[in-house]
């Protein structure tokens, strides 16, 4: 390696051009010489002061995966910095997204709070035909005041994408479960949506191409791995 001093760096620049000299190594989407980074996708849907099951995490056990996020030097970032990586862009090496499914208040009264506390922020997927609807589901006016989390789509009712009803028309099935629900975010919210949880992690590649027709960034399936930046944009796995 030259060293610095001896190369007459101003016979190559003169002003005003401008140059940046990083102060350490570029690691386009985690690529080293040892090997590439992935990003795991973590998934909530329940929180519960003291069920815990398939679907419900323990308020007291959420804290504790926080903590161990906390303690080891995890950081966690938005779907933006996700999507941005697998598009060689960079993050940090102990990445981790935390989104949270579906749209149910517990989010609002057991989740924020905590992230709050560690400082993390998520991502909520939310079926826009829940929010309202009983004291059991979020309001819009509780995710307003969550934005510091970001809120994407999860359909409208969270029905299976890939199975259409007898009789039921393609334009009527697709346009209510992603293009309504967009509309319903972007009106109560005022921007655009740009990823989509698939309802049961399920899709095909018609799914895909409305997706992609209709501006979708990328979604995510249920599928437990995590998230090299060579995966599919609209295939990407939650944990």
């Amino acid at each position: 390696m030259v060293a610095l001093e001896s190369v007459q760096w101003y016979r190559y620049f003169r002003p005003p051009v401008l140059v940046i000299i990083p102060l350490f190594n570029f690691r386009p989407s985690g690529l080293t010489a040892l090997g590439y980074q992935t990003v795991p996708v973590l998934s909530y849907h329940h929180f519960s002061k003291s069920k815990s099951d398939k679907l419900h995490v323990r308020a007291d056990h959420f804290e504790q995966q926080m903590q161990f996020l906390k303690d080891n030097g995890y950081r966690v970032i938005t779907i933006d910095q996700l999507f941005d990586f697998l598009e060689l862009g960079q993050v940090p090496e102990k990445s981790v997204v935390i989104t949270i499914d579906d749209g149910w208040n517990d989010a609002y009264h057991i989740a924020f709070p905590i992230l709050k506390k560690y400082g993390f922020s998520a991502t909520l997927f939310i079926q826009t035909g829940l929010i309202n609807q009983s004291p059991k589901t979020l309001s819009w006016a509780q995710i307003r005041e969550m934005l510091n989390n970001s809120v994407q789509c999860h359909t409208k009712t969270v029905r299976n994408l890939t199975k259409q009803k007898s009789g039921e028309s393609f334009a009527d099935y697709f346009e209510r479960e992603l293009d309504e629900s967009r509309q319903v975010i972007k009106q109560q919210l005022g921007f655009n949506v740009k990823y989509l949880a698939y309802p049961y992690g399920e899709t095909n590649q018609l799914v895909v191409d409305l997706l992609k027709k209709q501006g979708y960034r990328g979604a995510f399936t249920v599928e437990r791995e995590s998230n090299p930046f060579f995966v599919n944009n609209y295939n990407l796995k939650k944990i």
